[in-house]
């Protein structure tokens, strides 16, 4: 059984070269995110052949965001397709709306803190409120999941002080911004090692670029794994 911690991004142009990764990396890695730049390319179409011909989970990253009536119905919708994970906006009246759309069925609803590729001058230009990035994050991740969400997405760098939350317990911290040693860092600015964001408390990791644009993904998806079971992947006591 593949380390379903691994969540690898099929940030790539379409479905048919998503697949082809996939196929690539076989057995290796068993749960996938597919994006929002793949939804005109077939990224729905994908989905649904790699859950239920290939048996992987899917993390459908949307990140929905609109009044409360658009997100339910847009949730309820994509609820039918028996998938994993789906990202909504961290916004309490987003996150209610989205967990009212899942219904009982099975997908998880995650809600966004503050997007990794975002420094505080990016926080400024949009007129969010001053205040230290990480009690930023663990504000709004707060607010989420007493608002129903399942799990938050959110930088590995504030990974801890969100599982140190009483709201926390037993919910679910997916990271991005995640970059093996000695990776690039491409488009994040608040990342950490595969090994130092499970540390942290991290119950998945999302990695991309460093896979699929590797000469060997299949060698490169393997490295972050042996990288999350390392003695440094240990949560302190």
């Amino acid at each position: 059984m593949p380390d379903n911690r691994l969540i690898v991004a099929l940030d790539v142009p379409n479905a048919v070269a998503g697949l082809e990764l996939a196929q690539q990396l076989g057995d290796t890695v068993g749960f996938y995110k597919i994006g929002l730049g793949m939804l005109t390319g077939g990224g729905l179409a994908l989905a649904n052949e790699l859950k239920q011909e290939h048996g992987k989970q899917i993390f459908l990253d949307m990140k929905l965001f609109d009044i409360g009536a658009t997100v339910e119905a847009a949730v309820r919708g994509l609820a039918q397709f028996d998938l994993d994970f789906l990202t909504v906006h961290g916004d309490p009246h987003v996150v209610a709306a989205a967990k009212q759309g899942a219904g009982g069925s099975d997908m998880k609803i995650l809600a966004v803190t503050i997007l990794t590729s975002l420094d505080r001058a990016d926080l400024d230009a949009a007129l969010i409120t001053a205040g230290d990035i990480p009690d930023l994050v663990q504000t709004r991740a707060a607010r989420a999941l007493n608002a129903g969400a399942d799990g938050v997405i959110s930088s590995p760098q504030e990974a801890a002080l969100i599982r140190a939350l009483p709201e926390a317990d037993g919910k679910l911290i997916v990271t991005p911004g995640v970059r093996p040693a000695g990776a690039s860092l491409g488009d994040q600015k608040r990342v950490m090692t595969p090994a130092q964001a499970i540390a942290e408390g991290a119950d998945h990791v999302v990695v991309g670029r460093p896979i699929w644009t590797a000469d060997d993904p299949k060698a490169a998806a393997r490295a972050v794994l042996d990288e999350m079971s390392s003695p440094q992947a240990l949560r302190p006591n």
